[in-house]
């Protein structure tokens, strides 16, 4: 993808997130994957999202948790702020192991959240 990217881009980007997502979750959990796959998942849509309503494309972890909260105030999209932080955690506890893995995550709800969240900026795109 190029750096103008679209927002169809991004949603196909999350689309093929979303599917390692819940290739993920299950017993066994695969975390490095659900935590990574549901972040970026989350991050694609809310690009998508900023796109299509004409925002300027958020680049860094915390210009997309901004956007996030922006969609959530202006849009009444659910607030994800906290699942954005505990995906980031757990990724960079899977990929570092420098930092602990947030305790109460059931990943079946985490995947469910994200799915919600994909299919709640599906419907803002098609308005």
């Amino acid at each position: 993808m190029s750096a103008e990217q679209t927002a169809e881009e991004s949603l196909q980007l999350a689309s093929s997130h979303l599917q390692r997502v819940w290739s993920s979750w299950d017993e066994p959990t695969d975390w490095a994957d659900l935590s990574t796959y549901g972040f970026y998942c989350l991050e694609a849509r809310i690009v998508a999202a900023s796109l299509h309503l004409g925002w300027r494309r958020p680049g860094s972890h915390w210009a997309k948790e901004e956007a996030a909260q922006r969609l959530h105030e202006e849009h009444g999209l659910p607030d994800i702020a906290d699942l954005l932080v505990a995906l980031n955690q757990t990724r960079k506890h899977e990929a570092y192991g420098d930092i602990d893995r947030p305790d109460d995550l059931n990943p079946e709800e985490i995947a469910a959240a994200i799915e919600a969240y994909v299919g709640h900026v599906g419907e803002l795109l098609a308005r």
